[in-house]
């Protein structure tokens, strides 16, 4: 088949799933958008080809994948909904995401900003982490395999992380062999390409690089041939995304760094611990949850290369500049090698010491051979095939007769819950695989409990807005938060949250919106008039009105008494808003100029010394036994400290 082949299309899978046009292809299946025409609903159909599908042991493996895959019933998590075979066609019937991937976001922009790309990483970790609860790793975490769909109205973007469990089912097959690498070579983690482990770790590896490469705009390691970048995971450190990038935020270079350590020991283990530290940062920043944006070109479904070994081969020159499908390489490449010259033909003259080169040419060629058919060998190894029957239906059962139902038809039940916006709390939704589908007896069923809808949890006044959010979030509700309905509160400090609604206890279908009212702080209040009051008195007004007063500083005032206030910052009938309730009290440093009228001129002069002022004598006696008959400014008036008084004395 290939990416324009339509000779599947109109096919009816066990006479239920119509398969239409094509959408992506890969050397072991190709993805086709189809019809499930019992439920009437669209769907993605993933084919296996019918030279792996042939293979019994390794459709009985697919098969058991595809249970593990089904159970993931997350939001960002793309749904499998069955598995079957059906003549020479073994195939997977999935959600069918209407939008684009991250790679056709990071074409159309480039880098993303620290926002959006931590909303990505959020999203997509929140999917890994419910892999990684279930014992599940993905494997091949890259752009190509983190959709973004469109969902509710108006659409906003969904972030679902697609292809769980087919890596596995590849693996699990021995198609991953101690002597082969199966990956995508700008993702794999360090561990990958030395020993083949495939754990957790590896997983928050493959999606640091990808939060590097949202951050950048480029991925971290590039070279001329896939087993060079490989050999640059092995052997290099990722550099921080703001040496690229300047300003990414250090605590955010900083969890870039340590979730793409070389040692797995040294990275979060498992994508929940990376995701809650993720949260960390971004509450540390304050940056709230930000849409995603849907990409503009129709996005394809999950890489189908995923599932695909295609061997590289010795002789690949072309250059990796950047990400490439799921490919398999003997592991014994990724160790630095001379390079090879290419083969002489008979047509060419042989240069000196050309004798040895075909030798060495054909020397690794068949080495590469034998591992590339020891990688064949271990997908067609395996147990024969084991009896099936059908799976009962049990949706609408509560726990107990679901077990039983389950358990008395030769399976082995498992619960696991979602929130349901039909279904009453602690009654069986549905089964993975579904209800009259074949499964292997003993094998596991996974029975989807309800929780019910989902309530508006309880957010207390004065949380933070961050706290209220990632609560939201959590209940599987969505934040909504516009700042021009936020309320001035005397009671609630400035950016935190007065109240919600609906109120805390509502029950909502899942993802129904949740507002979130935000204080402005206290109301804005008119600063009273204080203007020529004493400095004590007019403290005293202003802290009964609730303001805070302070000194300001001093200044010269004829039109006040020496010490009264002269002004306040806020003026006078101003308003203070944004929380802070301080004014600021300038009085005046004049002093009050006595009167000395009639007094001696000695105890005038000592007098207006001790007020600060400075006695100008005009009088013909003026170290005399003189009196003063008139000065000037008057008694009682104002003047500058250190200004002079003129006298006048008799005689």
């Amino acid at each position: 088949m290939t990416t324009t082949d339509t000779g599947l299309a109109g096919t009816l899978l066990e006479r239920r799933y119509r398969v239409d046009t094509p959408i992506a292809r890969g050397g072991m299946s190709s993805v086709y958008r189809g019809s499930d025409t019992r439920l009437d609903r669209p769907v993605a159909i993933k084919i296996m080809d019918p030279r792996f599908a042939d293979d019994r042991s390794f459709v009985e493996r697919f098969e058991r994948e595809a249970r593990s895959a089904a159970q993931l019933h997350h939001p960002n998590v793309v749904t499998v909904h069955d598995q079957g075979f059906d003549e020479d066609h073994a195939f997977l019937v999935m959600e069918l995401v209407d939008g684009g991937t991250l790679r056709d976001l990071l074409e159309e922009r480039g880098s993303l900003d620290v926002p959006l790309a931590l909303a990505i990483t959020e999203q997509m970790l929140a999917a890994l982490a419910a892999a990684h609860a279930a014992g599940l790793v993905h494997r091949d975490v890259k752009p190509e395999n983190v959709l973004i769909g469109r969902t509710g109205t108006p659409p906003t973007g969904v972030v679902k992380v697609a292809d769980f469990g087919l890596v596995r089912a590849v693996a699990s097959s021995g198609t991953t062999s101690s002597s082969i690498i199966l990956g995508t070579v700008t993702y794999l983690a360090p561990e990958q390409v030395t020993t083949g482990q495939a754990g957790e770790r590896g997983d928050v590896y493959s999606a640091g690089i990808v939060l590097y490469e949202m951050l950048t705009g480029q991925a971290p390691y590039t070279g001329d041939t896939a087993i060079s970048v490989a050999y640059r995971h092995v052997n290099d450190d990722v550099p921080a995304p703001s040496t690229v990038t300047p300003g990414v935020p250090p605590a955010l270079d900083d969890l870039v760094l340590r979730a793409t350590r070389r040692d797995p020991e040294a990275r979060p283990a498992d994508a929940g611990v990376f995701l809650r530290e993720l949260r960390q940062i971004r509450a540390s920043l304050g940056l709230a949850p930000v849409p995603v944006p849907v990409p503009g070109k129709p996005a394809p479904l999950p890489d189908a290369e995923t599932t695909v070994p295609a061997f590289a081969p010795v002789g690949n020159t072309s250059p990796i500049t950047g990400p490439r499908g799921t490919r398999a390489i003997p592991r014994t490449m990724a160790a630095p090698v001379p390079p090879v010259p290419p083969p002489v033909t008979p047509d060419e003259p042989e240069p000196d010491g050309g004798s040895k080169r075909p030798a060495l040419v054909w020397s690794l060629a068949a080495a590469a051979l034998v591992l590339f058919g020891i990688g064949i060998w271990w997908v067609t190894a395996g147990p024969t095939s084991v009896s099936s029957t059908s799976i009962p239906q049990v949706a609408g059962m509560d726990q107990a007769a679901a077990t039983k139902t389950l358990t008395d038809a030769g399976f082995a039940p498992k619960f696991t819950q979602q929130r349901s916006n039909t279904v009453a709390a602690g009654l069986a939704v549905r089964t993975d695989p579904v209800a009259g589908s074949g499964a292997v007896r003993g094998s596991e069923v996974t029975v989807v409990l309800s929780a019910g809808r989902p309530t508006v949890p309880d957010i207390g006044a004065n949380t933070s807005l961050t706290q209220a959010e990632t609560a939201i979030i959590a209940a599987e509700l969505v934040p909504k938060h516009d700042a021009n309905a936020d309320q001035f509160s005397t009671t609630v400090a400035a950016g935190n949250v007065i109240r919600v609604n609906p109120q805390p206890g509502t029950q909502l279908n899942v993802n129904a919106p949740v507002s979130i009212i935000v204080s402005k702080g206290p109301p804005p209040q008119p600063v009273p008039d204080v203007v020529g009051l004493p400095r004590d008195q007019a403290f005293a007004q202003l802290q009964q009105a609730g303001f805070q007063p302070f000194d300001a500083g001093t200044e010269f005032s004829k039109d006040v008494a020496a010490g009264a206030v002269t002004k306040t910052s806020p003026e006078a009938g101003g308003e203070i808003t944004g929380g802070s309730m301080r004014v600021g009290v300038f009085t005046n440093n004049a002093v009050e100029v006595p009167s000395v009228v009639g007094q001696p001129i000695s105890n005038a002069v000592q007098e207006l010394q001790q007020a600060g002022l400075q006695p100008d004598i005009k009088g013909r006696n003026r170290g005399g036994f003189g009196i003063v008959v008139e000065q000037s400014p008057e008694g009682g008036s104002v003047a500058k400290k250190g200004s002079k008084v003129e006298l006048k004395t008799f005689p």
